[in-house]
C-alpha cells in the first residue's frame, strides 16, 4: 500500500513539473515577443525605468501582471499606460508561465554607487526608524533583499532609481496594489532622503 502511495506520489510531482515546463516553454516566445523590449530577453532590463525581473519571485510577477490588466470593465488595481496594454491580451495561463519563466532566469544586479547613501540605507533596511514609524525592510524583504516568496518581492540588485519611483508612488498614492496598504503606509513616514538611501542600498544587495 505504502509502495503504490508512493508511486502516485512521484506521478503527481512529475505531472506537475511537467504542466510548469510546458508553461514555462509556451512563455518563452511571449517574453521575447512582448516583454523583451523593455525587459530583455532574460528579464535583465538596461534601463532604470523598467525592472529587473529575472530571478523575481514567481508569486508576485503573476500578482503583478493580473493587477496590470483591467477585468469587468473596471480600472486595474496597478495602473501603467504601457503595462496595462501589454497584459490586454495575456490569459492567466500565460502569465503564470511568464512569471515561473523570468523567476528561473539569472538577474544581472545592478549597484549601490553612493557609498555614504548606501550606509544610511542599511541602518533603515535593518533596524528601521521607530522614532519616525519605518519598520525595517529586512522583516518583509529579507537581510539580504530576497523576499519572501508568495509574500514579497526580491529588491536585491534592483535598479535604486525603479525602487525609488515605486516608493514614492506608494508614498503619494500613485501605487495602492500593496496587499492591505502595507508598503503605502511604510512610505508615508519616509522621506525622499530615507528612500534614495534604502533604494541605493537594496541596489548593492546580494541574496
Amino acid at each position: 500500500m505504502k509502495r503504490a502511495w508512493g508511486a502516485v506520489a512521484t506521478l503527481v510531482i512529475a505531472s506537475a513539473a511537467l504542466a510548469q515546463d510546458k508553461s514555462q516553454s509556451s512563455a518563452a516566445p511571449i517574453a521575447a515577443q512582448v516583454c523583451a523590449a523593455c525587459h530583455a530577453a532574460d528579464g535583465n532590463s538596461v534601463a532604470a525605468a523598467n525592472p529587473k525581473i529575472a530571478g523575481q519571485v514567481a508569486e508576485y510577477l503573476q500578482k503583478q501582471l493580473r493587477d496590470f490588466r483591467a477585468q469587468d470593465g473596471k480600472k486595474p488595481l496597478r495602473e501603467s499606460p504601457v503595462m496595462n496594454g501589454m497584459v490586454a491580451n495575456l490569459s492567466d495561463q500565460d502569465m503564470k508561465g511568464l512569471a515561473a519563466f523570468y523567476a528561473g532566469q539569472a538577474q544581472k544586479p545592478a549597484a549601490a554607487a553612493d557609498k555614504d547613501l548606501a550606509a544610511l540605507g542599511q541602518k533603515l533596511w535593518r533596524g528601521g526608524d521607530s522614532q519616525h514609524g519605518i519598520p525595517a525592510c529586512a522583516g518583509c524583504h529579507g537581510p539580504a533583499g530576497a523576499g519572501i516568496p508568495a509574500q514579497f518581492p526580491r529588491l536585491s540588485g534592483q535598479f535604486a532609481e525603479y525602487v525609488v519611483a515605486q516608493l514614492t508612488a506608494f508614498r503619494e498614492g500613485k501605487r495602492n496594489n500593496d496587499q492591505n496598504g502595507v508598503m503605502r503606509g511604510v512610505a508615508a513616514h519616509m522621506n525622499d532622503g530615507q528612500i534614495r538611501a534604502v533604494a541605493e542600498y537594496a541596489a548593492g544587495l546580494r541574496p
